[in-house]
């Protein structure tokens, strides 16, 4: 059978040209906190070289690829010298491809300077937005709570109200430092509950956060720890880019898989009407006896 005109195809069998248009490319995210500790003479013998290493292997092979970094870049005490000797000869091999948000440990220097400094423009206000391939990703600074900074913690939520208001995107993933869920050592923080809300509403799909320097994911729930599978987000913890491990202590509500044994970024394949997980393990040997890395698939609301 002849095919066709395109047009007359499109007009008389609307359901075929449908399923016959080229979807949009899926773009590729490596996410990780918690990464350059200054304990070494030579930052290339670090835990920090090894996930930049899997984290450059992955850029070459995907050009488009992009980095989330989830806070804490550097120890102790985010200091200028720390991002020079310690964070910039490893991770800074692909700053002009990395997104930041800032950690607790940023601000152990006041007001995080060295880290604006160091990521300029790219850092924000400590927030800021961006779309990438037709996903809306929106960066936040978790360290604005409510109790210490009520003035900056509303800007924050104002802005993060207006630029949902303005970004209606399917698929929707926000990340941050202080994981408002964990069951590693600092358990869950509640400075970004308020802003669970608003993503939430808004039908955002993903949270990444860091700081218990373990790996955690869970199903997705609403701001108060609820399980809810058709509107709640899926939250990740990555705090394993190269600072010391951490153990779990008590396993809370909606932890699906936990991980402190390996050093690792996440890889996450975001893709038109939904998006795929991996976490890339860097370790050079594996503890024995331990499970295979965790990968998945899920859809956007």
């Amino acid at each position: 059978m002849r095919a066709l005109p395109a047009l007359l195809a499109a007009a008389l069998l609307p359901g075929l040209a449908a399923a016959q248009a080229p979807s949009a490319p899926a773009a590729t995210v490596y996410a990780v906190g918690d990464i350059a500790r200054c304990a070494y003479p030579d930052p290339k013998y670090s835990a920090a070289a090894d996930t930049a290493d899997t984290v450059v292997a992955g850029l070459a092979a995907d050009p488009a690829a992009v980095v989330l970094t989830l806070g804490d870049h550097t120890y102790p005490i985010g200091t200028a010298a720390e991002f020079r000797d310690c964070y910039n000869p490893t991770w800074g091999r692909f700053k002009d491809r990395t997104w930041p948000a800032p950690g607790n440990h940023e601000y152990y220097t006041p007001k995080a300077a060295p880290y604006f400094a160091y990521f300029g423009e790219r850092a924000g206000r400590g927030y800021y937005s961006l779309d990438i391939k037709g996903w809306h990703v929106v960066s936040l600074d978790s360290n604005l709570d409510p109790v210490n900074h009520p003035a900056e913690h509303a800007a924050q939520l104002d802005w993060l109200r207006a630029d949902l208001a303005s970004h209606p995107a399917h698929c929707t993933l926000a990340f941050w430092h202080h994981p408002l869920y964990s069951s590693g050592g600092h358990g869950n923080v509640p400075t970004m509950r308020d802003a669970w809300e608003l993503l939430q509403q808004a039908g955002a799909e993903l949270v990444l956060a860091g700081h218990d320097h373990d790996y955690e994911r869970f199903a997705p729930q609403d701001a108060r720890g609820r399980l809810d599978r058709a509107r709640g987000m899926r939250q990740f913890v990555v705090g394993t880019g190269g600072a010391y491990p951490t153990p779990f202590l008590l396993t809370v509500a909606n932890s699906e898989v936990r991980d402190a044994s390996r050093t690792g970024v996440l890889r996450l394949r975001l893709r038109e009407g939904g998006y795929d997980w991996e976490f890339v393990e860097t370790n050079k040997v594996t503890t024995l006896g331990t499970a295979p890395p965790d990968r998945g698939s899920d859809t956007c609301h």
